[in-house]
């Protein structure tokens, strides 16, 4: 198995400390702000290490996921753009324009991530007032809706419970078709992600709980006669030594202050997702015993809504873990780390070089199936 690893955008702004936002979380620590400038150091960083693809989040804490990625097409050349959208929040034929427009003019670069949306306060900013079970089966007929105008076949008109369209068709359609990435551990999203996804993605829990969502979701896709790939969304803390790496999970834990974890803690008990209610349960809001497997850590979600985890340890600790998740059936591994700069040459130039040692992973621009030479022009 080759395994495929992404990055992420910070398109809520950056530090050397953890940045909150997300799922009613209190936005802490924006030391480095958003601009293109910044971002381009990113992407470009990423791309030479070998990572095929960068995530942009989505929602009000953070700038918008098309425009941004939009802004970085010309400064790289390979990497691919992990887009998350809301689909209440605009047109199923809009979207499926929308996608086209970049995955053909990138030369096929465009990934999605479809986030249903989780809290009522936000959706209810942004205009959209349904509930939970019903943004989901919104969901289902919005990709019903663009699976079929990325078909190119005659017009048509579809009508559902919440949308509903009339002659739809598209001039062009994607080439390649673009992949979907999907998440959600709630029942009402089980069935969606096994219907409509390419990739479904978990958060960072231990690889019990892991490989339970995993088998879920494989028995809920083979009932729709279809099969799914797995992905992971973690944090990394990876240094030379164990000792190195922890302590500087103990340096970000100490930039919290009880008050700040207190405060994000309180808005995050009141989302209604799933995942999140399961990542507060790895820490119940305390900050001590947060090493809850084997090098994985979840003192991220002490102050960040959403993904709460990382793998904090040793270079050869961290492949490890990644190993030991891959042998769950998880192919794709989307990370991040503070600042997302410099944590991408720790783990690009650390952690990589041991995985393709490992024969798990391959630069995306190499062929080479054995190493080159240690000292150059030799035979």
């Amino acid at each position: 198995m080759t395994l495929t690893f992404h990055w992420f955008l910070p398109t809520s702004g950056d530090s050397r400390n953890i940045v909150g936002g997300g799922h009613g979380a209190d936005v802490v620590h924006r030391d480095r702000r958003v601009t293109t400038r910044y971002l381009r150091q990113i992407v470009t960083a990423a791309e030479e290490l070998g990572f095929v693809g960068a995530l942009t989040p989505t929602g009000l804490w953070c700038d918008d996921a098309w425009l941004s990625t939009a802004s970085l097409l010309d400064s790289t050349d390979r990497l691919k753009f992990l887009v998350a959208f809301r689909p209440g929040l605009l047109s199923p034929t809009l979207a499926a324009q929308m996608a086209t427009t970049f995955q053909n003019q990138s030369g096929g670069r465009l990934l999605l991530n479809v986030v249903t949306g989780g809290e009522p306060t936000e959706q209810k900013a942004f205009g959209d007032f349904l509930s939970k079970d019903d943004r989901y089966a919104r969901t289902d007929e919005f990709l019903t809706i663009v699976r079929k105008l990325w078909e190119h076949g005659e017009p048509f008109d579809y009508a559902g419970k919440h949308l509903r369209v009339e002659q739809a068709r598209l001039v062009s359609v994607p080439d390649p078709t673009p992949p979907i990435y999907f998440g959600g551990s709630s029942a009402a999203a089980g069935p969606v992600a096994a219907a409509h996804s390419d990739v479904y993605l978990t958060w960072g829990e231990p690889p019990a709980a892991v490989a339970e969502k995993l088998a879920w979701i494989r028995k809920l896709a083979a009932d729709a006669g279809r099969t799914v790939r797995f992905g992971i969304r973690l944090h990394v803390i990876t240094r030379d030594t164990s000792e190195d790496a922890w302590r500087e999970a103990r340096r970000l834990l100490d930039a919290l202050p009880p008050e700040t974890i207190a405060r994000v803690q309180e808005g995050l008990r009141r989302s209604e997702s799933e995942g999140q209610k399961r990542m507060l349960a790895l820490h119940e809001g305390r900050p001590e015993d947060l090493e809850i497997y084997p090098n994985l850590w979840a003192g991220v979600g002490l102050a960040r809504g959403g993904a709460g985890t990382a793998l904090v340890g040793s270079h050869r600790e961290v492949a490890d873990r990644i190993k030991e998740y891959a042998d769950l059936g998880i192919e794709e591994f989307i990370l991040s780390g503070y600042p997302h700069l410099e944590e991408a040459y720790w783990f690009g130039e650390s952690v990589l070089p041991l995985l393709a040692r490992d024969s798990l992973w391959q630069h995306p621009t190499t062929t080479l199936t054995t190493p080159p030479p240690a000292v150059p022009f030799a035979p």
